[in-house]
């Protein structure tokens, strides 16, 4: 039996809950059973248990990576208002709704983290309050609280307005959504 190091029970277990986060996006927590999940990162599923409990284990980790990444990626924008207003138009254009895998987990998992198992919707509340937080304080760096309110509206107006342009066939439709979205996004962040 080979036993293999520290180190590299880290890159392993990074390498699942990467292609974790891509497949579960694209085909929904209930669509991605243990052994594809494992088939994607390469790996047997008798290794599974060597770094997770449970598939649930899994998932709860796989969204607070993902919510993690998407953190990351917001600092990446301008500061201030226009970094928001930049995170409006990057979350609701196109490319995003085209690329599910690639893109946010709430638009994604949303519908199935609510019925998920505690461990995995305080991971999700957890992630997403921080996003709200880090965008709320974009905003209003005097008064980020004063903001928040304001930030959660819009990051639910974006969440639901990226999943119906996924959801209808008519693709004029799906990006007139997508550009009505940004408007109505941009004018309720106008008043900070």
């Amino acid at each position: 039996m080979v036993r293999y190091g520290k180190e590299h029970k880290l890159v392993t277990r990074r390498r699942i809950i990467e292609t974790a986060g891509r497949r579960l996006k694209r085909d929904g927590i209930d669509g991605s059973g243990v052994a594809t999940l494992m088939a994607d990162a390469g790996l047997t599923n008798g290794a599974f248990y060597a770094h997770f409990g449970s598939k649930e284990d899994l998932v709860a980790t796989t969204v607070a990576d993902q919510l993690s990444g998407q953190r990351e990626w917001l600092a990446t924008m301008e500061p201030g208002r226009a970094g928001v207003e930049q995170i409006v138009r990057a979350y609701l254009a196109p490319e995003h709704r085209d690329n599910p895998g690639d893109g946010c987990p709430s638009a994604a998992l949303l519908d199935e983290i609510g019925r998920c198992a505690e461990p995995t919707r305080q991971a999700y509340t957890d992630g997403m309050l921080a996003i709200i937080d880090d965008m709320a304080a974009r905003l209003a760096p005097d008064d980020p609280a004063a903001a928040r309110a304001t930030v959660l509206s819009v990051y639910a107006l974006m969440i639901g307005t990226l999943q119906l342009s996924r959801a209808v066939t008519d693709r004029r439709l799906a990006d007139d959504l997508l550009d009505q979205g940004v408007r109505n996004a941009l004018t309720l962040l106008a008043e900070y």
